[in-house]
């Protein structure tokens, strides 16, 4: 049996079978990747306790991952480009699963963090190229219905992370949160070296300045927001805030100077991809503030259980693995600009809508509430993508997926440190007007590609 890696074709894709395995391995990995995120803030009590470190000190289990993340999304994207996704998504796999062993193996809250780190920088792989690589393996034609099952597997990984967490360490030490992704891992690595296609070299080369530019311009930014949720020092933020506008200011100099950059600056002279990547920016800025808000409300103000507030916001993430794959499919055939906006003024309505319930809402009350947010959150996030993917050229698709994972994690991080901002003042209820705003912005900058639009 011939073992070697297949080739997609440029605009065709991957022959059936191939496609369902390869997707198979994308989403297993990708679901590791995402949930990582998240899953491990309920274990933090616990984890500070076994391992004698204080609270605020094992919030670093959380950040180092997130930074991690952060700092390398664009960078792997372009190395992508230089080398082909598939090496950079077997990599990353690696790399996750490695560090996933080394998490659950770890005695010290030094070497803990350590081990996330490096669990970041390879879930950041697999996000990086995750969306490049549907592009490869789907016909052109179906990029829509492609990127519906991915918004599927991020926006379900993502709001999955607590309950998974809570459900474990139920029944388990914290260490098998990580330990359970080892034999994932190891699966999704040799499956993957069968069904991710090789793809040939789009970039020359892959400019390291600009790499190592790129760090601190970015982690300064999110260590920033960090500050603002974690009330840190003013001096602290400040100068994070700095530091990565000097960093950001000198990377895009030399992003507009050099040949062959790691951003390539005029894809954003592109009004589509621009626009896209704008609206999604904002849109996840809301959901950034509503996710993080909610529990506040519903177990502060509203007196209800940690267990029964997750089951009255179930509904958000089950309506959006619901709506993204059948808007994935419309986008296909229908202007993504024109779902998108109407998927952002139904998320905007459902926002606005948790807003102004009354004091003590009933529980129907919340949850319809949160399945319209769901509903137009994924109306919104399939046929966005496929409009900022499908508006550079394929030998770009590495850099536009970067971008893609990147105004994701910094709108999120955005919105939570709007959180934090609000809960200073001593009430949480502003965050989701908050949250109805910048999806109100959202709505208005998807609205803008309506006029005259093309396909």
């Amino acid at each position: 049996m011939d073992q070697r890696p297949l080739t997609a074709h440029p605009t065709e894709g991957l022959p059936l079978a191939a496609r369902r395995l390869a997707v198979v391995v994308i989403a297993v990995s990708t679901t590791m990747a995402v949930l990582d995120g998240t899953i491990a803030n309920v274990a933090l009590p616990t984890i500070a306790r076994d391992l004698l470190a204080s609270p605020a000190a094992s919030v670093w289990v959380v950040n180092a991952f997130q930074i991690a993340v952060a700092v390398s999304l664009l960078s792997l994207a372009a190395l992508g480009d230089v080398i082909g996704y598939r090496r950079v998504y077997l990599a990353g796999i690696v790399v996750f699963t490695a560090g996933s062993l080394l998490c659950a193996l770890s005695g010290t809250l030094g070497a803990l963090t350590a081990a996330r780190v490096l669990q970041g920088f390879g879930a950041a792989a697999i996000m990086s190229v995750g969306p490049a690589l549907y592009r490869t393996i789907y016909p052109s034609d179906q990029l829509g219905r492609a990127l519906g099952i991915s918004a599927l597997v991020v926006a379900g990984s993502a709001s999955a992370g607590p309950t998974l967490g809570g459900a474990i360490l139920a029944v388990a030490p914290w260490p098998w949160l990580f330990l359970i992704n080892v034999p994932l891992g190891v699966l999704a690595a040799i499956l993957g070296w069968r069904a991710i296609p090789m793809q040939h070299a789009t970039r020359p080369r892959f400019d390291v300045p600009s790499a190592l530019m790129s760090v601190p311009g970015i982690g300064g930014l999110v260590i920033g927001i960090d500050g603002f949720a974690r009330h840190a020092p003013a001096l602290q933020i400040t100068a994070a805030l700095l530091l990565s506008a000097a960093f950001t200011v000198g990377f895009l100099v030399r992003q507009a100077r050099i040949e062959v950059p790691l951003l390539p600056l005029d894809m954003f002279a592109q009004r589509r991809f621009s626009l896209a990547a704008a609206t999604s920016f904002a849109t996840f800025v809301a959901q950034g503030l509503a996710f993080v808000a909610l529990p506040f409300l519903l177990q502060g103000a509203m007196g209800y259980s940690p267990v029964v507030s997750g089951l009255l916001i179930t509904p958000w993430p089950v309506t959006i693995a619901l709506v993204a794959t059948v808007a994935g499919r419309l986008a296909d055939r229908y202007p993504p600009p024109l779902l998108s906006t109407a998927g952002l003024a139904a998320f905007a309505a459902g926002l606005a809508a948790l807003a102004l319930m009354p004091a003590h809402p009933a529980p129907l009350d919340i949850a319809w509430r949160c399945a319209l947010c769901g509903a137009g959150f994924g109306f919104f996030q399939s046929p966005n993508n496929r409009e900022l993917m499908g508006s550079v050229p394929r030998e770009r698709s590495g850099g536009a997926s970067g971008v893609l994972s990147t105004v994701r994690v910094t709108g999120q991080a955005v919105g939570a440190a709007g959180v934090a901002i609000v809960l200073a003042r001593g009430t949480v209820a502003p965050a989701l007007w908050l949250a109805a705003l910048a999806a109100a912005v959202a709505t208005v900058a998807s609205g803008i590609r309506l006029p005259g639009y093309r396909r």
